[in-house]
């Protein structure tokens, strides 16, 4: 249940059972997914150890960052479909050039597996000084992208909130 409080369940189930909020993502069928829970339970965390993997946090308002976070997932897919549909519109076949977009980052998505390097190293392995990378994230994800997107992020948090 979506941003429904723990206090406001137990008001409207006029209960004072244990509730714990959770956000299982959809790859959590593929048991591929870390599941943020609140507060910790030790069924609760178990069961989501089973499909990825738990990630318990004790107060909502560190849940609420996160599910903030998670309401960037589609702002992502939406990345890739301009991608891909600005190849397309410079003479790839729509086919071709959604296929490439997914290998492409299929293949770079793996490299998220590796925890011994941070976000910020990710990116700058994968990315050449001068480069094409480069360029693209200094022009184009540059200060104020980045600061809109944290004003969108703070927005949603306030929401949730």
């Amino acid at each position: 249940m979506a941003g429904v409080r723990i206090d406001e369940l137990r008001r409207t189930l006029a209960t004072n059972a244990q509730v714990v909020r959770a956000i299982p993502l959809p790859t959590v069928r593929e048991r591929r997914s870390v599941t943020v829970t609140c507060p910790s339970h030790p069924a609760v965390n178990a069961f989501f150890e089973h499909l990825g993997g738990a990630l318990p946090v004790e107060d909502e308002a560190a849940f609420d960052v996160f599910s903030a976070l998670t309401g960037t997932l589609t702002t992502h897919y939406s990345y890739l479909v301009t991608l891909a549909s600005w190849a397309a519109e410079h003479g790839i076949a729509a086919d071709d050039a959604d296929s490439y977009v997914r290998s492409l980052f299929q293949g770079v998505g793996r490299s998220l597996s590796d925890g011994t390097r941070s976000l910020q190293q990710l990116a700058a392995d994968h990315e050449t000084p001068k480069g094409n990378n480069e360029r693209i994230r200094t022009t184009w994800f540059g200060p104020a992208n980045s600061e809109a997107l944290r004003k969108a992020l703070d927005g949603l948090l306030a929401d949730l909130r």
